[in-house]
């Protein structure tokens, strides 16, 4: 009993990391008001979601190598007080260059949670339980994910005010470093010389890390364009307004909420690589329904499937490179993180195709993305 109440001690403070790591979904719906707030037009909005995750491919290598130095406990602290002081700059002046600098702390600061936590919960977890713990960590997360529309919305229609959510969620990330601080947790230390540019890069010479990287780079892009796209597109096809428009955001993230829990449970019985296959396919016929679907409840269908079969690609995939490696945890968790970069890259690409074709075109791009993840679940059966 006091080995489980152990246990939970150090997992609990660790999961709530991964909370503090979903408030960067809030930059969906968040670009959607600084959009009508400015007058944005679809191509431009959609660099503010850009400056959030292009520091993924800045950061996440640096990031790993130094964690390997300083410990990965301090590295998640320090990534979501600087998260914090991001999500507070909207309330000393309000203006698109004010947003601007606030999604770009906020994108260094998630960043660093995301390079440091899920190595750290390695540490805190059975080998054996690794892959089920992490869809339950992205389970936390798309919990927060799916909220953060219903709570902006509210917050917006109750006080007038929707950027209070960042006041909220900043409160929230430094309560969580304050407990991870007061936490003591042994971390694993590798017999090895410590990690470098050239070991992190050096195994992307390993093609099924390559291939897992360019998964995660495919997979967060579609899931970033599906979070600030999704009610462009359902506006231009079913004439809504943008509040309405915006419940695809919460209908997607519902999806990825259900299979994240789902996923953690039925990981403990089915292997990670046939379970890759089968939410690829799911994933490839929820892309294929919205841009076929009749009415507005249909289309809300479809998202939802989408978001079943694309919301526990991340924990499978990242599961799958860290059992191909363990002793490397820290630089495989750069790299990959850096591949969360994709939804710094496929968004613009969404944009442009939504503005130069049509929003319902911009799903051939999100389609594409799901091909290759199908692709790649045939991949490492074999291997």
């Amino acid at each position: 009993m006091t080995t489980q109440k152990a246990k939970w001690s150090k997992l609990l403070p660790v999961f709530l990391s991964f909370v503090v790591m979903g408030f960067v979904d809030i930059i969906g719906v968040a670009t959607g008001y600084i959009k009508q707030d400015f007058e944005l037009t679809n191509f431009v909005a959609q660099f503010l979601p850009m400056m959030v995750l292009l520091w993924f491919f800045i950061l996440s290598v640096p990031v790993g190598i130094l964690q390997d130095k300083v410990g990965k406990r301090n590295m998640l602290n320090t990534g979501m007080i600087i998260q914090a002081i991001g999500l507070g700059l909207p309330f000393l002046f309000y203006s698109f260059g004010m947003m601007f600098a606030s999604f770009l702390l906020l994108g260094i600061g998630n960043t660093i949670i995301q390079v440091s936590a899920n190595p750290l919960l390695q540490d805190v977890s059975p080998k054996e339980k690794l892959a089920s713990y992490l869809s339950t960590s992205q389970f936390v997360k798309a919990v927060i994910s799916f909220a953060g529309p219903l709570i902006t919305t509210f917050l917006a229609i109750r006080f007038g005010d929707w950027k209070l959510v960042f006041a909220v969620y900043g409160i929230t990330s430094v309560l969580a470093a304050i407990w991870l601080a007061s936490t003591p947790i042994e971390e694993s230390k590798p017999d090895r010389k410590p990690a470098s540019f050239s070991s992190c890069f050096g195994l992307l010479k390993n093609r099924f890390i390559a291939f897992m990287a360019l998964s995660i780079f495919l997979i967060v892009g579609a899931e970033v364009a599906m979070n600030t796209n999704i009610a462009n597109i359902l506006i231009a096809k079913f004439g809504l307004t943008l509040e309405k428009a915006a419940i695809g955001i919460s209908i997607f993230f519902a999806g990825e909420t259900v299979a994240r829990l789902a996923g953690a449970i039925m990981l403990n019985w089915i292997k990670p690589r046939p379970f890759l296959l089968l939410i690829a396919l799911v994933s490839l016929a929820g892309v294929a329904g919205v841009l076929m679907a009749p009415t507005y409840i249909v289309a809300l269908v479809f998202i939802f499937i989408t978001g079943l079969g694309a919301g526990s690609m991340f924990p499978v995939i990242f599961s799958l490179a860290l059992e191909k490696m363990p002793e490397r945890a820290n630089e495989i968790s750069g790299l990959l993180i850096m591949a969360v970069s994709g939804g710094a890259f496929v968004p613009p690409v969404v944009g442009l195709v939504s503005t130069v074709v049509s929003p319902l075109a911009s799903m051939f791009v999100i389609g594409i993305c799901m091909l290759y993840i199908l692709w790649v679940s045939f991949y490492v059966r074999k291997r």
